[in-house]
């Protein structure tokens, strides 16, 4: 082993502080305390943000070094936002600040590794005592944050999936686990012949009816509250898995594709949208999900091999995966 590989390794450990550090500072909604133009001097941030001043400049100037703020050369110990900074706002177009948040919440899942590690159960219950959704039911701010986080994280793939592909044929699409609805949602922007359906759990669909209200889509998109263990809405003629089966491991996943089989026309397609985990020893942000998933739902990504396999054992066959120009490609199945 040589000096680069040793340096290598010790930046990886570090990166663990870069990760806090942003998070913390989300969570504080530092951004936010910012002009919309020019820069503000940390005295007046951590006065806002009830943080220690120099514990505060400290760490702005450790996240200015990764491209997240700059200190003002013409005004020392003040800093203005970056374009990195400004997704952190809570109110900015795009916001990651959500995103930030959940982790913050989540990090002491982290200390549970080696607990995945023994087991194979997933930290975060083990951290929390309870599994990720029934811990959001429980705590409904918590939701609210994730709901938005999930839209941080995975709202770039929706323009990307819209434009590889086409939704050809369809009439009325079924959002199975949809969420806050923000993808049907964009996807009934795009295609004003069609018709859906958010399906999520009790506590899930409160808000998504809120949204669709708020996006004016009452006429065109109902939403249904349900168990996708249990049963499926029948009246879709396209079924959408986006970031659903990777929360669960293989046996929750077939029990809910079993469901949508036994929704589902012989003419019917099934789009499961995930990232799939390519072959061989190269980066992906397919396998760093798998972790996280490991980590925090019990869940996995799955490479293509596995797929055809988990929705084999359903009564569907894959006709075509389309790779999109985010990290998800679009798995269409057709029944068995």
């Amino acid at each position: 082993m040589g000096v680069r590989e040793l340096e290598t390794l010790r930046d990886i450990v570090l990166g663990a502080n870069l990760a806090r550090a942003v998070c913390r500072i989300g969570e504080l909604g530092i951004a936010d305390l910012f002009p919309r133009e020019g820069s503000a001097p940390v005295a007046a941030l951590a006065t806002a943000s009830g943080s220690h001043e120099e514990a505060l400049y400290r760490t702005l100037r450790y996240l200015a070094a990764h491209g997240i703020f700059a200190e003002d050369p013409a005004a020392p110990r003040s800093f203005h936002l970056t374009p990195l900074a400004e997704a952190l706002r809570r109110d900015g177009e795009h916001s990651f600040a959500a995103a930030v948040r959940v982790f913050e919440v989540a990090w002491a899942a982290l200390d549970c590794f080696p607990h995945t590690l023994a087991t194979g159960a997933n930290a975060l219950e083990a951290a929390v005592g309870r599994p990720l959704f029934e811990y959001l039911a429980a705590h409904p701010e918590i939701a609210m944050i994730f709901d938005a986080a999930m839209t941080s994280f995975h709202d770039p793939e929706t323009p990307a999936m819209l434009t590889a592909y086409g939704f050809d044929g369809v009439r009325h699409v079924v959002d199975v686990g949809g969420g806050n609805g923000s993808m049907l949602l964009a996807v009934l922007g795009k295609h004003p012949e069609l018709t859906g359906t958010v399906f999520d759990l009790d506590h899930v669909a409160v808000r998504t009816r809120q949204a669709v209200a708020a996006a004016g889509m009452t006429e065109r998109c109902d939403v249904v509250a349900g168990d996708a263990f249990r049963a499926v809405p029948d009246h879709g003629d396209c079924y959408v898995l986006r970031h659903v089966l990777h929360d669960w491991a293989d046996e929750p996943s077939a029990a809910i594709l079993r469901n949508c089989r036994a929704a589902m026309g012989a003419g019917d397609r099934l789009l499961v949208v995930e990232a799939v985990v390519p072959e061989g020893n190269g980066p992906s942000v397919a396998k760093d999900w798998d972790i996280t998933m490991m980590l925090y739902t019990g869940g996995r990504e799955r490479t293509e091999a596995e797929y055809r396999a988990l929705l084999a054992a359903a009564g569907l066959r894959i006709e075509r995966v389309v790779p999109t120009e985010s990290m998800v490609s679009v798995i269409e199945a057709r029944p068995s």
